[in-house]
């Protein structure tokens, strides 16, 4: 009988993983000797936090990661062979906004069962708190990097928020956080709510939502924090 692949949360900072994890998701992950993630330093730092200090030599991981090729992804169908295998991203979700999403349609490719487990999604608990629409939203990812085709982006989510009044949601690199900032208050409309959601779940996150009008007078400086941008025209 082939292992099952978990899909298994990790916290979206350095905050103990009992804070933002159920007790059901640990024990899981704790039972588990073969991992596949994103980042090999880090994901040990989480195991070991999350109850397997110790066993960390014991386990097996693979790394995956936007550098690894196909045929690489491919090779891992093998390793169901061998029992249940664990998915762990660099933040939050597996496979949102993840290059673990190649693995999870590997098995539904192959017949492995795909378990999802409880976890802290920033992009939802940034929706969640923005109030903003949450009732029709899109999520774009990363926007372009150079500014004057990020601009040109912005006005594009801008225009297509206010026609289907569609909560705009999308990420950025933290060290380009407040050059972002600036293209938005340099394009936005004065009157398009934005959301700046930063270090979610953290005890110095920060989340606010106010007008294009009011963040310009604010003058607020973001850094270089993980943060999660909302736009609703």
């Amino acid at each position: 009988m082939k292992g099952k692949l978990y899909l298994i949360p990790s916290p979206l900072g350095e905050n103990d993983p009992a804070e933002v994890l159920p007790s059901g998701v640990l024990r899981t992950a704790a039972g588990i000797g073969i991992f596949v993630v994103e980042e090999l330093r880090t994901a040990r730092r989480f195991l070991s936090r999350a109850g397997l200090k110790g066993r960390i030599d014991e386990l097996e991981f693979h790394v995956l990661n936007e550098h690894t090729p196909a045929a690489e992804v491919e090779s891992m169908a093998e390793l169901f062979e061998r029992g249940d295998v664990g998915l762990i991203s660099e933040a939050g979700l597996p496979a949102v906004a993840d290059p673990g999403s190649s693995l999870v349609g590997l098995c539904h490719r192959i017949g492995v069962e795909v378990v999802p487990l409880v976890g802290p999604s920033s992009l939802m608990l940034a929706l969640m708190a923005s109030g903003l629409n949450g009732q029709n939203f899109a999520f774009l990812g990363y926007l372009p990097a150079k500014s004057d085709e990020r601009k040109t982006a912005l006005k594009e989510l801008e225009r297509r928020s206010g026609a289907l009044r569609q909560s705009q949601i999308f990420i950025e690199t933290p060290y380009r956080n407040d050059a972002l900032m600036k293209d938005m208050l340099s394009v936005l409309s004065p009157g398009t709510r934005l959301c700046a959601a930063a270090d979610i779940t953290m005890p110095d996150a920060s989340i606010r939502t106010m007008t294009v009008a009011r963040w310009r007078a604010a003058n607020v400086t973001i850094g270089k924090r993980p943060c999660v941008f909302i736009v609703l025209a």
